[in-house]
């Protein structure tokens, strides 16, 4: 049979990022994916490297929007493993309840957009009102809706009031409500699981030996979770990592759907231990030595590798972001699918090509 190379992106209706395959086909059925990436190369990694260390929160920030939060709280706790700064139990507390925050937002755009993909328009509208009341209580906490520059070495800039604290939890508690609503269309609708069920199936096995982390690697099993080594204040928290075992694109999103109750339980309990005091430590000094510190974004592990030599700009830092590692794994479900399929499995990895490329 005759083999067609058809390039699929950058710019395409499901794309959310400037990624393009190029599909070898046989028929309708995907045969070989080629990738390319390359269109949003900012080189913020040798940008790092000019700036002061003390500026870099900012920065790693403008990694990634969506996970901003994360990137900036990874490259603080490697700042102060470097420096030996003890964060006060507050901040250590207002980073999870921000994290988490970031956490839902990510996870409810993602559910907006395979909603979207499905052409389900209406379902997509309700998440997306949901994610909503999110970026405001960002904007209310910290002046902005996506990138909040909330985090400083030895702590956060920014504290939150009782008031505020009990705000958020009836927002989250609202946004509870509303996925009660709406979690059986996800669950359980003829349509969706048609799309989804046994389509990109990626087996334990596969997904161990590729390196597939966050919920692409819970979707198949494997219990990864970094917040359980207890960074900032999650050892203190109780929770257990979502687990899926089927591995396909509806496992997926079930991991993503049960992560967002998750997340709004853990505010919750942070809301109710935070401890008074400071939100952070003076930073004296500058940083000498090098470290790796990991946090769990949205989308899985990212790691931030730094080596500081004593003087106010580092000598180098390294970022593997978790698209990068998930890009292996959608190159491994995707032979063998039908195009139609195409769109969905690529967002089943929620891609982060800004965050891939820097």
């Amino acid at each position: 049979m005759a083999k067609t190379i058809v390039p699929f992106g950058p710019q395409h209706p499901v794309l959310p990022e400037p990624l393009q395959l190029k599909l070898v086909m046989e028929d309708e059925k995907i045969v070989e994916a080629i990738p390319a990436i390359g269109y949003v190369h900012r080189g913020l990694e040798k940008l790092t490297e000019l700036k002061e260390f003390t500026q870099n929160v900012f920065v790693v920030e403008r990694i990634c929007g969506i996970c901003s939060f994360q990137h900036a709280m990874a490259y603080c706790q490697g700042i102060e493993s470097i420096m030996n700064i003890q964060v006060p139990d507050r901040g250590r507390y207002l980073r999870v309840i921000w994290a988490e925050l970031h956490r839902i937002h990510s996870h409810l755009l993602w559910l907006g957009l395979l909603a979207d993909a499905f052409g389900f328009e209406s379902l997509f509208m309700q998440v997306w009102r949901d994610r909503e009341k999110i970026m405001d209580i960002m904007e209310e906490t910290a002046g902005s809706r996506v990138i909040i520059s909330a985090n400083t070495i030895g702590g956060t800039r920014r504290d939150i009031s009782k008031e505020m604290l009990s705000k958020i939890v009836g927002v989250v508690d609202e946004i509870k409500a509303d996925l009660n609503r709406v979690e059986s269309v996800f669950f359980n609708d003829y349509t969706v699981k048609q799309r989804l069920v046994g389509v990109g199936v990626l087996s334990k096995d596969k997904a161990y030996e590729l390196g597939a982390v966050g919920p692409m690697a819970r979707a198949s099993g494997i219990k990864q979770d970094l917040r359980m080594t207890g960074y900032a204040a999650y050892g203190e928290l109780d929770f257990e990592p979502v687990v899926e075992t089927d591995g396909d694109c509806y496992a997926r999103t079930l991991v993503r759907l049960k992560e967002v109750y998750q997340s709004i339980d853990l505010v919750k309990q942070a809301v109710a231990k935070i401890p008074e005091g400071e939100t952070f430590a003076p930073c004296k000094g500058n940083p000498d030595g090098e470290t790796i510190s990991r946090v769990e974004q949205p989308r899985g592990e990212v790691l931030y590798y730094i080596r500081a030599n004593g003087t106010k700009n580092l000598e180098r830092l390294r970022v593997r972001t978790p698209t990068f590692a998930n890009i292996p794994t959608l190159l491994h479900m995707l032979p063998g699918s039908q195009l139609a399929d195409v769109p969905v499995i690529i967002l089943t990895i929620d891609p982060c090509i800004s965050c891939t490329e820097r």
